[in-house]
């Protein structure tokens, strides 16, 4: 039994304070780089229900984590999300509550998801224009999260990010479009390289875009990153005198990108996920049964932390048995 007071640490000393919890694997979105064909049911929809979703935050809070993000596939489309915020949000030693969010319902409900404690909001959005947001999500949907993110400027969150996958077939006018859109929103956009999954090759190579391009074109145009604090999560965020908001970058395939890794995953199915591009997991749903198992469940998360490896494998195409991100929530 885990020591009172014990942290998740891996054998490379590297602390985890941070828990991405997917709560389901459906997705209402189209995506070009996830979900091409939209969601596809594979077996029986036994996502972790609200109670074994309140025994693993109390788990991961008793070894240290102070931060979790609810993920999915989409996690709104889950009716009780609201509930599953509240859950983290009053255990003690949770300080973050996060929800990532294509902002399908951002506008309808984000006053009731603040109100039941989210405190972190990420808004995935992967272009300015509409035709090229309807052609990315399948969904000619932008004006809706538009709205949901000018809703969420006005509630006291204490961070609101936009996430959008740098592809190709949104770098018509480069990055001016984006930067624009920051000028006076006090937000971070963050650009995510796209990364090869199990079934994506013939996208990667189409799609593909170094996070180099980025880095290069913002420092040209006189934007400096940021000092980082020692929390942070891999984003590398840029700022500009002349503007309210940030430019970030999240790129997978930089050297050394895996040195500070501070986040654990589990999936809708309880699985703990030690890499997102990792080989298979530890089956942790069998010890989410009763509130008795707690110290069992901890046990577990230490024990298998032993066996993280130091980086994925993406350079040399190792993708793990990762077939998308809606299987874990990215």
């Amino acid at each position: 039994m885990v020591s009172p007071g014990a942290a998740a640490t891996d054998a490379f000393g590297r602390r985890f304070r941070y828990l991405r919890l997917s709560v389901t694997e459906v997705c209402n979105f189209r995506c070009t780089y996830c979900l091409p064909n939209g969601y596809t049911k594979s077996g029986a929809m036994d996502f972790l229900a609200a109670e074994e979703v309140a025994r693993l935050v109390r788990a991961f809070a008793g070894l240290g984590i102070t931060k979790i993000r609810l993920t999915g596939g989409e996690p709104t489309v889950r009716k009780d999300i609201g509930e599953l915020i509240a859950c983290a949000a009053r255990q003690p030693g949770i300080g973050k509550v996060a929800l990532t969010t294509n902002g399908w319902n951002l506008a309808r409900h984000v006053d009731d998801w603040v109100a039941a404690g989210l405190t972190h909001l990420n808004v995935s959005m992967d272009a300015l224009e509409r035709d090229t947001f309807r052609k990315i999500t399948g969904h000619d949907r932008l004006e809706d999260v538009l709205a949901g993110l000018e809703r969420a400027q006005a509630l006291p969150l204490k961070a609101l990010k936009v996430n959008a996958v740098l592809l190709r077939d949104g770098l018509e006018d480069g990055f001016s479009a984006w930067t624009g859109f920051v000028k006076d929103r006090p937000i971070a956009v963050r650009f995510i390289e796209l990364m090869r999954t199990g079934d994506n090759k013939a996208f990667f190579e189409q799609q593909h875009v170094s996070g180099q391009v980025l880095r290069t074109w913002l420092q040209d145009r006189g934007w400096t990153p940021s000092e980082r604090g020692a929390e942070d999560g891999p984003a590398i965020e840029f700022t500009h005198p002349g503007y309210a908001g940030r430019i970030g970058l999240i790129a997978p395939y930089a050297a050394g990108f895996c040195d500070g890794c501070n986040r654990l995953r589990v999936t809708a199915r309880g699985q703990l996920r030690l890499c997102l591009f990792g080989q298979g997991g530890r089956d942790m749903r069998k010890l989410l049964v009763d509130d008795a198992q707690i110290g069992e469940l901890q046990d577990c998360v230490v024990d298998a932390l032993t066996f993280k490896p130091a980086a994925h494998g993406l350079h040399a195409g190792n993708t793990g048995d990762m077939m998308n991100l809606a299987q874990a929530g990215g």
